[in-house]
């Protein structure tokens, strides 16, 4: 949920580890929908909520999410955001994203972000207020633009074959991203399998993956939070499957932090699905 981003570095990877890029795989054939909210905490304080909606047809997605701070931190910096991303699914069930658009906003300033896609290339990307310069920053140049993901889009992650996605495998993989402003890679690794059991919805097994942070252009190396993400070798993300589908979201996000571990986990994962041929995929007790 990238939407529950702010400007510290902590938060962009808050956003960015709990994400997977979607390689090539077998065509999809279910279609499936995700309607979820969740708690940011930091040493088990509230600190934020969001929601996020997630459809994916047989030959389109669409996802948005939306945040805000909440309780004490409310009363010391109120901000809100919304993001969302838009693309096709081609015809080896990869998801293409085509667009992204973010806008966070607080009492004292408003930023805006807009990205357009085409084949794995950002090709044209917009921001408001444009990032003021600055000569210890790594360039992002046009290469670093290609191969890359955006940040909702490559929150839906696809699990290539036909067995149960919920395994070690779905964390086998190295996410590219920009932002808009930054290029960088989260290297994904699985850790173990947990159980879980949601408020509504969602009960059942989930994939546990260690990430690991790496900036590639468009930051500045000296800032003490890039070097601080850069040595994390303990953040989490916790991956749970949108039914119909072979795609897997996050579920939990944790990071360690100099003021206590910061969590981002779901307290409703309600997903349904439905097959190629419209009917109802039933019910199991994974969701409910």
């Amino acid at each position: 949920m990238p939407a529950l981003r702010s400007r510290s570095g902590h938060a962009v990877v808050l956003g960015a580890a709990m994400i997977a890029f979607a390689g090539t795989s077998a065509p999809a054939a279910a279609q499936g929908k995700l309607d979820a909210k969740y708690i940011a905490t930091l040493a088990g304080i509230p600190i934020g909520k969001g929601a996020w909606v997630i459809d994916i047809a047989h030959d389109q997605f669409t996802a948005a999410a939306s945040g805000g701070t909440a309780g004490l931190l409310q009363v010391f910096a109120a901000g809100h955001g919304t993001s969302a991303s838009r693309g096709s699914i081609n015809g080896a069930g990869a998801l293409v994203p085509m667009s992204y658009a973010s806008t966070m906003s607080s009492d004292r300033w408003t930023e805006e972000i807009r990205i357009t896609l085409q084949s794995g290339i950002a090709k044209d990307v917009s921001i408001d207020p444009v990032t003021p310069p600055n000569p210890d920053r790594i360039p992002v140049t046009d290469a670093h633009r290609r191969g890359v993901t955006d940040p909702m889009t490559a929150a839906l992650m696809r699990i290539s074959g036909n067995g149960d996605p919920v395994a070690p495998e779905a964390c086998s993989r190295k996410i590219s991203v920009f932002d808009g402003r930054m290029r960088f890679d989260v290297q994904l690794a699985f850790k173990r399998l947990e159980s879980v059991k949601t408020d509504k919805g969602y009960q059942g097994p989930v994939v546990v993956c260690a990430a690991y942070f790496q900036p590639v252009a468009g930051y500045v190396p000296d800032r003490p939070t890039i070097k601080y993400l850069i040595a994390q070798r303990d953040m989490e993300l916790w991956l749970a499957p949108i039914a119909g589908t072979r795609v897997m979201v996050m579920y939990r996000f944790s990071v360690p932090t100099p003021l206590g571990v910061g969590v981002l986990q779901a307290t409703q994962f309600v997903t349904t699905g439905q097959s190629a041929n419209n009917k109802l995929v039933p019910a199991t007790a994974r969701t409910q």
